[in-house]
This record gives C-alpha cells, sequence and structure tokens, in this order.
C-alpha cells in the first residue's frame, strides 16, 4: 500500500483552463446535489443519496479517463463523475422528478442508478457491490477484443464486504484486467464506522492479498487523487492489471434522505468533518495559486446555478411516464 500526497508539481503542469474546469465540475455538482435534496424535501423527488464531500474524488478521477473512450461502472454518490463523463443536469433533474425523459431508466428506477450507452456509462443495480463484476466483465471484454479502454468501477468502503468484491477483485488480478476499483471510503456504512466494517486502517491493505497494488489518496485533494488515478489508468492501458484506488472522503450529507446521521454521530464530529469540504478546499488553492481571481468563484457558482434552472424548468415541464409502459422491458418482449 502507497499512500499519496498532495500533487503541486502536477497542478503547475497543468493548464489553468483544465483547473478551472475540475473546479466548475465540483461546483456544479455540489449545487445539483444540494438541489435534489431540496426538491426531496419540498415532496417532489421521492428519495436523495447525496455525494456531498466525494466531488474532489470523483472529479480527480473522472478527469484522469477518456471521455466516451473508457468506462464508467459508478456507484449511488456518483453524481459529480457522471457529469464529468458526460451527463448533463437535466438527466439528473429529470430522473429526481422521475419523469419519463430521465435518461437513466425512463422513471423506472430510483434516482441513484446512473446509465447511459452514449457516455459509457453501465447501469446499476441496487444490490450493494453488483456493479464490481458487471465492470470486470467489461474489462474482459476489452480483453478480449484488444481494445485500449479501461473501466472505472467505484463503491463506498462498506461495498468490499461483500462477496461480488472478492471474487471480482480476484478474477481481475488473475487476468491482468484493466479496471481501477475506486472505494469511495467515507466511514460510514449507512450508520455503521468503519472500525465495526474491517479489522485493518484501510480498504487498500487487502489490495496485496489479490496481487495488485492498493493505493491510498486524500480523497479531499483533488489534484493527489488525479495523479493517483492517472498512475492507475496509465498501468491498466499498458496492460499490467487492475489497481485499488481509495479515496478517503468526508460525507457531508446522511447516508440517504432517510435517515439522519446527527443520531449517530456527535456535533463535533459532524462539525470538524465540515472543516474538510472539499469544494472549499480546491477553491481556496486556486485563489492562492492566482488561477481564480478575485470574483471568478462567484461567476462559475452563478454559471452552475443558470444551468441547473434552466434543467429544473425543462424537468418541470416534462411528462410522467405513461402507466401503459409500466411492464416495458420487465419481461421479454414477443
Amino acid at each position: 500500500m502507497a499512500l499519496t500526497e498532495s500533487a503541486p508539481a502536477e497542478a503547475d503542469q497543468m493548464s489553468q483552463d483544465r483547473l478551472r474546469s475540475m473546479y466548475r465540475d465540483m461546483v456544479l455538482g455540489r449545487l445539483l446535489d444540494e438541489r435534489i435534496l431540496v426538491l426531496n424535501r419540498q415532496g417532489r423527488a421521492p428519495f436523495a443519496i447525496s455525494g456531498q464531500g466525494h466531488e474532489a474524488a470523483q472529479v480527480g478521477v473522472g478527469y484522469a479517463l477518456r471521455r466516451g473512450h473508457d468506462w464508467l461502472v459508478p456507484y449511488y454518490r456518483d453524481l459529480t463523475l457522471v457529469l464529468v463523463m458526460g451527463m448533463e443536469p437535466r438527466d439528473h433533474l429529470m430522473a429526481a422528478l422521475g419523469r419519463a425523459a430521465d435518461p437513466n431508466s425512463g422513471a423506472r428506477q430510483m434516482p441513484g442508478h446512473y446509465g447511459s450507452r452514449a457516455h459509457n456509462i453501465v447501469t446499476t443495480g441496487s444490490p450493494v457491490a453488483t456493479q464490481i463484476l458487471h465492470a470486470v466483465g467489461v474489462a474482459q471484454a476489452f480483453r478480449y477484443r484488444h481494445e485500449d479502454k479501461v473501466v472505472v468501477v467505484s463503491v463506498g468502503e462498506g461495498g468490499t464486504s461483500e462477496g461480488d468484491w472478492h471474487e471480482g477483485l480476484n478474477w481481475a488480478a488473475i487476468y491482468h484486467l484493466p479496471v481501477i476499483f475506486l472505494v469511495e471510503n467515507n466511514s460510514f456504512a449507512i450508520s455503521v464506522p468503519q472500525s465495526r466494517q474491517m479489522a485493518v486502517p484501510h480498504v487498500a491493505d487487502r489490495a496485496i492479498g489479490y496481487g495488485m497494488p492498493g493505493v491510498v489518496v486524500d480523497g479531499g485533494d483533488v489534484m493527489a487523487v488525479h495523479e493517483a488515478a492517472t498512475q492507475a489508468v496509465a498501468r491498466a492501458r499498458r496492460g499490467e492489471g487492475p489497481t485499488l484506488l481509495e479515496a478517503v472522503c468526508v460525507r457531508l450529507q446522511s447516508h440517504s434522505s432517510d435517515d439522519d446521521q446527527r443520531r449517530y454521530r456527535t456535533a463535533d464530529d459532524l462539525a470538524e468533518m465540515r472543516r474538510h469540504d472539499p469544494v472549499e478546499r480546491f477553491r481556496i488553492q486556486l485563489e492562492a495559486s492566482a488561477v481564480l481571481a478575485d470574483g471568478d468563484a462567484d461567476e462559475i457558482r452563478l454559471e452552475c446555478q443558470r444551468l441547473i434552472e434552466a434543467a429544473q424548468a425543462e424537468a418541470d415541464k416534462a411528462p410522467v411516464p405513461d402507466s401503459a409502459t409500466a411492464l416495458l422491458h420487465v419481461y421479454g418482449e414477443g
């Protein structure tokens, strides 16, 4: 296991436009997540599961991939990551409001089940960690077809206790498949802390048992995540096999809209966690290095808010599914 730190040298080499784009995607993901939670509290969206606190990990990984070429098998907190891969705020709001134009499932699946054939995003199921096996199958297909593509599959640390996880990593390691197993570790599987889930301090400590590299990275440091993900992707493209990448994140919201983390986390714990907001952290870094000038962050925020307002206006007017289509794609046709 290797622990990666912040990478200022890489930031120096990256263009200012790209750094601003990374920050913009983090802000867009945060504001869209907040809007969906508001719609839920208004009784308009039946369910919401937040990715607030995971934005740096998701943007760092997403920017290491080739959009439209590489593949993603996400989990339910990956709103910002699927935005980076090409989905739009409209897509998420159609899903949240249960509109027929929801590109993920036509409003047949609960929000947080992302899928887009156009953007190489594989729809996942509700059972935890089944997406691990799907991703390994995708990577096996890349190997069979002699394609230089890579697949990233993400999961929370709680999902690493499932049998699917162990089977998937073992197979991928044996056959040197081009998979990055991204664990977005926010220390809680719903209300169960990590110390009650595993006896090792890091999920990546388990990588040696599969015969693959295990890397732990500060999931609140977008540049450190980007550096680690870039190395893992390059390794996979070279045919050297999978990497277990653990991004240590903070979970700023409760597990879902049906949970209240104040019942099992102390006020001091919650206050300390908010001191590590990755969006604010990156803004401060970019302003300190003059990548963002005075007022730039406010302008980016306004731009994102305008995109979300326009997307919601479209979703508000969009029709709900026709009840006659309820059984479509459930049973075999013809």
